[in-house]
């Protein structure tokens, strides 16, 4: 379902959409799809933070490990 919505933009921005749209897409169709693609890379950096704060609070046991494991290696 969409919804009707107004919103006030600079006339700089409205330029830039003119030039983001693809070829057909209007005004509308042009917003969404730059909100839609702008939310779905703020979503996605957030879980590559999550990932890598936990990746962090695990480095230090996973270096140990690695480390215990190549004094196992034999010098060839």
């Amino acid at each position: 379902m969409k919804l009707k919505t107004s919103v006030t933009l600079s006339e700089e921005i409205v330029k830039s959409l003119a030039r983001a749209a693809r070829r057909g897409e209007s005004r509308s169709e042009t917003i969404e799809r730059l909100l839609r693609e702008g939310l779905a890379a703020r979503a996605r950096q957030a879980t590559d933070a999550r990932d890598l704060a936990l990746i962090n609070a695990h480095a230090d046991a996973l270096n140990e490990e690695a480390e215990d494991v190549l004094g196992y290696q034999v010098d060839l």
